[in-house]
């Protein structure tokens, strides 16, 4: 899970830097993503415990022990097939409900934060107040150059602070963590807020000098503020723009996203078809003769359709025609390939929803998939503990991860179905848990050189003969 969260880390910190974000959110936004890693962690997470666990069972003759006891191997994974298959559920459900919710938070958050720029909190002609404690405006702004500033300094309460300056420039802290105001001819004033008067028993207001305003007011040639970002506020984007999303959908919804899809799609292309249809010169004169014909017009408006042959009509006519024939091509042509890219996008969309469909199962089944690779492995091998297993589990695991991505990839690019793509690695690495199994419960040597020596000699002896 560290390693996953390190890479989305990795992936997204040009966004995250620089930007003033505070700890909270960064720790927010850590913790959603976390939730969609989960289903994606599992599956190493259960290779690598199922090989530890066997291989110290093995290691240590325990496996043996049970062995010669009468248990088999199925018998003696019975339980925890049972808690494999418990957790392979439990993670389906996670993926289909708590997933989707995840990740829309995040995608909102991460929206947010990719579209948070310092340059937006100066808005020219309007006070700001997303800097907490400060109201900020400014006549005009142009790459980080103000004039006419007026900053209102409200972060002491007892104090009202007011500075003016004809121009300046906006910069921030390497760090992202300051903002600085770089003022140039200005002044800047304070006064004390008033307080709360009191009176003496003849009724006469007591003169403390507690009660009027204390104001001091300096001028300056060039004055450098500088501003907290923690207080930055990012404003927070409607989740439901992501809502419709393929990735904050569960299997159900997806579903219906689908066949939602397929009609739209079913309808803009018959609509298509018929405008092409009627838009031809051939099928908009026979329409118009057909209604004219079962028209009442028809009795009153004498229409005899005439065959114009093209050899027959004169130069002017020719090129009039020929002119309005290439013009009606072109139209068609850019109609016909702006209907390829609308229809490409529909694919496109549909194959995205279908890949999210599958993705949940595939996942979910490759636990219980890499258990059976990694629990009869462990008993092969007979080494525990955190050394050859982990290197074992890691080289697993990325056989599988490669494989997954391949066919993701695959399904995307839409070289091979949906259902191929997202069950390619799950389906190739079957047969190994199968051969494990078999080879662990019946003791063969499957990881013994001399054995595949002798297959080899008699596979050679009988090619001779």
């Amino acid at each position: 899970m560290f390693i996953l969260i390190l890479q989305f880390l990795w992936k997204y910190i040009d966004d995250l830097m620089g930007k003033g974000i505070s700890i909270a959110i960064i720790l927010e936004l850590l913790f959603y993503v976390s939730a969609s890693l989960i289903p994606l962690a599992l599956p190493l997470a259960i290779l690598l415990s199922s090989i530890m666990t066997f291989g110290n069972l093995s290691e240590h003759n325990e496996l043996t022990a049970l062995k010669s006891s009468g248990l088999s191997l199925y018998r003696i994974m019975k339980p925890l097939i049972v808690v494999v298959i418990f957790i392979a559920t439990g993670t389906f459900y996670f993926s289909n409900y708590v997933i989707p919710v995840s990740t829309l938070k995040w995608h909102s958050l991460i929206y947010d934060i990719q579209n948070t720029k310092i340059s937006t909190i100066i808005k020219p002609g309007v006070f700001s107040k997303q800097l907490d404690g400060y109201a900020i405006k400014v006549k005009k702004e142009e790459n980080n150059t103000v004039e006419d500033i007026l900053i209102y300094d409200h972060t002491d309460p007892n104090k009202i602070k007011t500075i003016r300056a004809k121009k300046g420039r906006i910069y921030k802290a390497n760090n992202g963590k300051y903002i600085f105001f770089e003022l140039i001819d200005g002044n800047q004033s304070e006064e004390l807020n008033p307080q709360v008067p009191t009176f003496l028993p003849n009724g006469q207001i007591h003169q403390n000098i507690e009660n009027y305003r204390k104001a001091t007011q300096t001028a300056f040639t060039k004055s450098t503020i500088k501003i907290d970002l923690s207080g930055f506020s990012i404003d927070k984007t409607d989740e439901n723009m992501f809502k419709q999303e393929y990735e904050m959908l569960n299997v159900f919804q997806m579903k219906v996203a689908i066949d939602s899809i397929q009609k739209n799609a079913d309808k803009t292309t018959n609509n298509f078809l018929n405008s092409l249809k009627n838009d031809h010169l051939f099928f908009a004169a026979k329409k118009f003769s057909k209604d004219l014909k079962n028209s009442s017009l028809n009795k009153l408006i004498p229409f005899d359709a005439k065959e114009i042959i093209f050899d027959t009509v004169n130069t002017n006519d020719k090129i009039l025609a020929l002119t309005n024939t290439s013009i009606r091509l072109r139209q068609k042509n850019d109609n016909l390939n702006a209907q390829k890219e609308f229809m490409s996008t529909i694919d496109f969309s549909m194959i995205q929803f279908a890949v999210s469909f599958h993705k949940k199962f595939a996942l979910s089944f490759a636990i219980i998939v890499l258990f059976f690779v990694g629990a009869p492995l462990g008993a092969i091998i007979k080494k525990g503990g955190f050394g050859a297993p982990v290197v074992i589990a890691a080289l697993l695991f990325m056989v599988y991860f490669v494989l997954f991505s391949v066919g993701e990839s695959l399904a995307e690019e839409q070289i091979v179905s949906p259902f191929v793509g997202m069950w390619f690695a799950t389906l190739t690495l079957t047969p190994f848990a199968f051969l494990f199994m078999i080879s662990a419960a019946n003791d063969s040597p499957i990881f013994n050189k001399e054995s595949y020596q002798k297959v080899w000699k008699a596979i050679s002896f009988k090619k001779k003969k």
